[in-house]
């Protein structure tokens, strides 16, 4: 696991070979990909999850709603599944005027946070409540343009941005060759791999942003838009989940989903990245101990 960074940077080189684009390494960075301190954050917002149903716990809690049964559920490998992402082949170039062009990806500038007026599905930009303008990444930006379409709410005022021509297969062959691999691994029960392949992929994308470790590339931007991926495929699962009629109870970070219902009719269980897998099951309310 030590050698999981430089064996997943010199993997990511092995499947660009013979690749459409070139990308750029080692770009400028721009101010508000810097952090700000050592240990601290830059500027971007992430769609990170850690919602809960208030408006049903509350009616549980003033026993208007009967006691339910939930499943926390647990998705598979949710940052490999993410290296399926538009991701910026070049620099960022500035553009003063905003907007939103498909075939680029990159940084945009909101005046300010989109509404959400749906008390049953998180906010697709997560829970942070800041006044002011925001800074989305490329893959908030289009879950935000797939709310928009799915009517839930108005489409995103890009009023500056920061973008490149992109791709969404920059990182498709790394992704196909992980994926196979854990794959065969579970199916031959080897443990050892797997752990493996998890550090190759969580530490890829930990490390691509300011790091020490990794000293091959420096994209922030590519961590980010790969992490709210992450989140992004979460929020489009309890979209799933609750389009198919099953309440969802919680949403976590980027792999916990907690629903009441008959999950298995929505999703096909399994260790598979495309399956979902339950980790616990409780009671709403809690008993209260005596």
């Amino acid at each position: 696991m030590k050698k999981a960074v430089p064996n997943a940077m010199a993997l990511f080189e092995a499947t660009r070979v013979g690749g459409n684009y070139e990308h750029t390494v080692y770009p400028e960075t721009l101010e508000f990909l810097r952090k700000k301190t050592k240990d601290g954050a830059d500027e971007i917002w992430e769609g990170r999850h850690n919602w809960t149903n208030t408006h049903l716990t509350e009616a549980l809690h003033n026993g208007t709603h009967p006691p339910i049964t939930v499943n926390a559920l647990d998705t598979n490998a949710s940052f490999l599944s993410a290296f399926k992402t538009h991701l910026p082949i070049g620099a960022l170039i500035h553009d003063p005027h905003g907007g939103f062009d498909p075939k680029r990806s990159g940084i945009y500038r909101l005046p300010t946070r989109p509404t959400w007026h749906h008390p049953d599905l998180p906010d697709p930009i997560g829970n942070r409540r800041e006044d002011g303008p925001v800074l989305l990444d490329d893959a908030t930006i289009r879950l935000l343009i797939r709310c928009a379409r799915l009517g839930l709410c108005e489409a995103p005022h890009i009023t500056e941005c920061w973008t490149s021509g992109a791709s969404e297969g920059l990182l498709e062959k790394f992704r196909r060759v992980l994926t196979e691999a854990r794959t065969k691994a579970i199916e031959t029960d080897d443990t050892v791999t797997v752990e493996y392949i998890k550090a190759m992929y969580s530490k890829f994308t930990s490390t691509i942003g300011e790091s020490s470790v990794n000293r091959d590339i420096r994209r922030p931007d590519w961590m980010h838009i790969i992490r709210s991926q992450a989140f992004a495929n979460l929020w489009y699962k309890s979209h799933r989940a609750y389009s198919n009629g099953l309440t969802v109870v919680r949403v976590r970070g980027t792999d916990e989903l907690h629903v009441t219902g008959d999950w298995r009719t929505v999703f096909t269980e399994g260790r598979l990245t495309t399956q979902m897998k339950q980790k616990d099951q409780y009671s709403l309310p809690r008993k209260s101990a005596r």
